[in-house]
């Protein structure tokens, strides 16, 4: 491993994501999961800060390129960046609804989780429908609707990350093994995390804890997405995920109350548990499925 390219990329990477998170604080905060307004109830704001997070996807991209140009490295070089479609690719993007909608499930056997379809939220997507489209129209639209975002607009987004988390990482630690990796990937992803969500994003009512739950959130999400990268040989496949993810995951909170950000969601502990499970059946389809034994291989 290249410690001056790994110290240069995470200056590179977190230095601009601080000062977004302190120009977060100065326009109030983030805006909660479940509404456009701030903290100060100012939409120009909520909107202004919306667009920050938004372009702050970027930043791990503009820092690997800054590394290698600083380093002489060819931009953008030997990171997987492959256009050669396989049946990975859709695997890891339809994976994602499934996803969601299990996690959804997990969210409503947390203690204190009410189905609540009858609420502002609904009500108001439900005006925006066509006429006759009920709640599992909307609902069906909703998911079709992430679908779609993932492997667009979400997807060039998703990419300025994981450009950087599942392909130039992953060059830098080249030699080591697998899950040590994932391990180690996923905590700088988390941490990355911190000025936002200190800002009270994804975690709203507990934004100093929320930082520990976000980087737990992407240890446990690190291997499949690393997996899939693997599988398919593109690391367009895991940005298509990332934002296909980004895209559907709001089911899983619009539909219960009242609002818990460390047990509901994806980024909760129902999303903790249905990731979880999706790795160990991943590792037993690596381990004696397929006896391809990635999980346990160096990168």
């Amino acid at each position: 491993m290249n410690k001056r390219k790994l110290i240069i990329f995470l200056l590179c990477a977190f230095l601009p994501t601080i000062a977004a998170g302190m120009v977060m604080h100065l326009l109030g905060g983030s805006p909660s999961a479940l509404s456009i307004e701030p903290l100060d109830g100012n939409k120009v704001q909520a909107i202004a800060v919306i667009a920050l997070t938004t372009a702050a996807m970027l930043f791990p991209m503009i820092a690997v390129i800054i590394t290698q140009r600083v380093t002489k490295e060819p931009v953008l070089k030997g990171l997987d960046i492959s256009f050669k479609i396989n049946r990975w690719w859709f695997i890891g993007w339809l994976l994602m609804p499934v996803i969601a909608v299990a996690v959804l499930g997990v969210t409503l056997l947390m203690p204190g989780a009410v189905w609540n379809p009858d609420n502002e939220i609904i009500r108001t997507a439900l005006e925006s429908m066509p006429e006759g489209v009920g709640l599992w129209g909307m609902l069906a639209i909703t998911l079709f609707s992430g679908l779609y975002a993932g492997i667009t607009l979400n997807a060039l987004f998703a990419f300025g990350e994981e450009i950087a988390w599942r392909g130039y990482l992953l060059k830098l630690f080249e030699g080591k093994k697998f899950m040590t990796t994932a391990l180690l990937t996923g905590t700088i992803w988390g941490l990355w995390h911190a000025p936002i969500i200190l800002n009270g994003h994804n975690y709203p009512q507990h934004p100093v804890i929320g930082v520990l739950m976000m980087v737990v959130f992407c240890v446990l999400l690190t291997p499949m997405l690393m997996y899939f990268r693997k599988k398919s040989g593109s690391v367009i496949v895991p940005a298509i995920m990332h934002g296909t993810f980004n895209g559907v995951i709001g089911i899983t909170l619009i539909m219960v109350t009242p609002a818990n950000d460390l047990l509901y969601g994806g980024s909760g502990l129902a999303g903790f548990i249905t990731i979880l499970v999706i790795d160990i059946f991943i590792y037993i389809y690596d381990r004696f499925i397929t006896r391809e034994n990635i999980l346990g291989s160096e990168i």
